[in-house]
């Protein structure tokens, strides 16, 4: 994919395609890849070839309820090789959270750091919530990846509790618990303005219409009406969902 301007730090993937039955929405799952002093920096994955060429017994079940393509010309390590970057450059993978859709791209990086909130990973070890229970697969994980994990809150991001990630330009972990036990948003500096990757924490598209309120709630969790207050004072910053539609990823 390429760069929303060439001159910018931030590149939008769509590395985890979807076409559920219901509704019938043509979906993509949002990864970002951020040139940073340590090198190209993957946010979240989506999903990864095993995902493709040997689906996990999960990965089976959702790939007929979501309706997910056989298309491993769209994980993440065949997107960085056809940007001329080599998949060893990739040191270091920010994470949302440990869902199959944003993780499943783990096994292709297996020498990656992989930076995450330290009650995700407990939550991934230890499923509590009856969702996680079932979203979390161990085949993303049984290379055993370098995890490190954060949970001492050490900034301020306009006004939310922040974690900052050991990069130039600055990258934060902003906890935004709810759709998963340490699901976070990554705050990333972009020249003169932001990106936050608010992940699944707000509806596709970064449309707070485009599903009820109360599926809202349940599914992604309590702070949709502060992401969407957010976006209203500070227009400028660039809000992105953890999926969004086939669209989106044309226009970028």
């Amino acid at each position: 994919m390429k760069a929303l301007k060439q001159n910018m730090a931030v590149r939008f993937l769509n590395c985890a395609s979807m076409h559920p039955w219901w509704p019938r929405w043509q979906v993509g799952g949002m990864c970002l890849l951020v040139d940073t002093e340590q090198g190209p920096v993957l946010v979240d994955t989506g999903f990864g070839l095993h995902d493709h060429e040997i689906p996990s017994p999960m990965v089976k079940f959702f790939r007929a309820d979501f309706g997910i393509p056989y298309a491993p010309q769209e994980c993440a390590v065949r997107q960085v090789e056809n940007l001329g970057i080599h998949p060893r450059e990739i040191g270091n993978i920010i994470l949302t959270h440990l869902h199959f859709d944003h993780a499943g791209g783990l096994p292709d990086f297996p020498w990656a750091n992989v930076h995450l909130h330290k009650k995700e990973y407990e939550a991934m070890l230890h499923p509590k919530k009856w969702i996680e229970t079932f979203a979390y697969d161990p085949a993303d994980f049984a290379h055993q990846p370098r995890w490190v994990t954060y949970e001492e809150i050490t900034d301020n991001w306009f006004g939310f509790d922040a974690i900052r990630l050991p990069f130039t330009p600055s990258i934060f972990l902003i906890p935004l618990f709810g759709h998963t036990s340490g699901h976070c948003g990554v705050a990333i500096e972009n020249g003169d303005g932001w990106v936050f990757q608010a992940g699944d924490s707000i509806p596709l598209d970064a449309n707070f219409h485009v599903t009820p309120a109360w599926v809202n709630r349940i599914v992604l969790g309590k702070h949709i009406e502060r992401l969407r207050a957010f976006t209203e004072v500070h227009p400028n910053i660039r809000l992105l969902a953890g999926h969004a539609t086939k669209g989106f990823f044309e226009r970028e």
